[in-house]
C-alpha cells in the first residue's frame, strides 16, 4: 500500500484535506475547498465533487496515488465506516453516500469528533495515551472517547456524544431529547437566552469578562461550573488519564482553565489523591484531516 495517507475534514462552510506520510506521520500539503452545501455538481452533492478534486490535488503535489483516503464528517457512519447512516438538517445527499465508491480507493468514514481525538492521539495533545476523553466546545457540545488505546464507537455509533448529558433534569429538552444538557449550558447556540439577553455569542462574553462586567462574569462561571460537572461526571464514569478540551470556544482557555480546575477541585472524586489531568486541544481546526488519515489507515 502507498505511505501516502490523506485526511478530509468535512464541514459546514468548508473541506479541510491534508495530505501525511503514513509511514513517519509527516504533513506533507493542506488545501481546502468551500462545501457548497445545497449545490449539486455531475449528479452528486457539490462538496463529493470538490472531496474528489481535493484528493486528486493533493496526489498530484505528492507524486503518488493515496493509499487510503479518511473522510471526518458530522453525522454518525455505520459499522463498515463506507457511508453516514444519519446527518439530520443539513449537507444534503450525505446519507448513504458509499465513500469508497465515490474515490475509488479504500476510504473510511466516521464522525467528526470522533477524528478529532484520534487525530490529537496520534500527533496533538493526548499524543501516547490510552485513556482521554475529548469535549468540543463551538455552537453545541461534541466529544469523543479513546478507552484502552481504542475508539469507543457503541452500538449506534453514537458514543461521545458527551454534550448530551444531563446535569439538570428539571431542565428543557435539547435537541436530542435530553433535559438540562451540558450543550444547553455552554454552547454558542443560546448565549443570548444565558445571558438575558445581554450578549449574542461567546466571543461577546468573554469579552466582556475580560472587562469586568458582572452580568457576562456571573454567566461565564455558571457555564464553567456547568462544564466542570460535566466533565467530572465524565470522569467518573470512564476514569481517562486526560481529558481534552477543545472547539472554537478553546481559544478562551485562559478564562476556562483557572475556573474549570477550580470546580474541579469540588466535583471530581480523587480516591488516594489522583486527580485527571485537563488540556487544551492541540491540533486545532485541522485535528479532524489528522484523525480521518490514521483512521483510514488503521480500520
Amino acid at each position: 500500500m502507498s505511505k501516502l495517507g490523506i485526511g478530509i475534514d468535512l464541514g459546514g462552510t468548508a473541506i479541510k484535506a491534508a495530505a501525511f506520510d503514513l509511514g513517519t506521520g509527516a504533513l506533507l500539503h493542506r488545501a481546502t475547498a468551500p462545501t457548497r452545501d445545497g449545490e449539486e455538481e455531475d449528479g452528486r452533492p457539490a462538496f463529493a465533487a470538490e472531496i474528489r478534486k481535493l484528493v486528486r490535488g493533493l496526489e498530484d503535489e505528492a507524486g503518488t496515488p493515496a493509499g487510503v483516503v479518511g473522510v471526518s464528517s458530522p453525522g454518525l457512519a455505520n459499522r463498515e465506516a463506507t457511508a453516514v447512516v444519519d446527518m439530520p438538517g443539513r449537507l444534503g445527499g450525505l446519507v448513504g453516500l458509499d465513500w469508497p465508491g465515490l474515490l475509488e480507493k479504500p476510504a473510511a468514514v466516521l464522525n467528526d469528533a470522533h477524528a478529532a481525538l484520534l487525530g490529537e492521539v496520534w500527533q496533538g495533545a493526548a499524543e501516547g495515551k490510552k485513556d482521554v476523553i475529548l469535549l468540543t466546545l463551538g455552537t453545541g457540545v461534541g466529544g469523543a472517547v479513546v478507552a484502552d488505546g481504542k475508539l469507543l464507537r457503541g452500538h449506534f455509533g453514537k458514543a461521545g456524544h458527551l454534550g448530551h448529558i444531563a446535569l439538570d433534569f428539571t431542565g428543557p429538552p435539547d435537541i436530542c431529547g435530553v433535559p438540562g444538557s451540558l450543550e444547553d449550558m455552554i454552547g454558542n447556540h443560546n448565549v443570548a437566552e444565558r445571558s438575558g439577553g445581554k450578549f449574542a455569542s461567546t466571543r461577546e462574553l468573554v469579552e466582556a469578562v475580560a472587562a469586568g462586567d458582572a452580568v457576562a462574569r456571573e454567566t461565564w462561571d455558571r457555564s464553567i461550573r456547568a462544564l466542570a460537572a460535566g466533565v467530572a461526571s465524565c470522569v467518573h464514569v470512564l476514569d481517562p488519564e486526560l481529558v481534552l478540551i477543545g472547539g472554537g470556544i478553546s481559544q478562551a482557555w485562559e478564562h476556562i482553565e483557572p475556573g474549570l480546575k477550580r470546580h474541579l477541585d469540588d466535583f471530581e472524586w480523587r480516591p488516594a489523591g489522583g486527580r485527571v489531568e485537563i488540556r487544551r486541544a492541540a491540533l486545532g481546526e485541522w485535528a479532524g484531516t489528522y484523525g480521518a488519515a490514521w483512521f483510514a489507515a488503521n480500520a
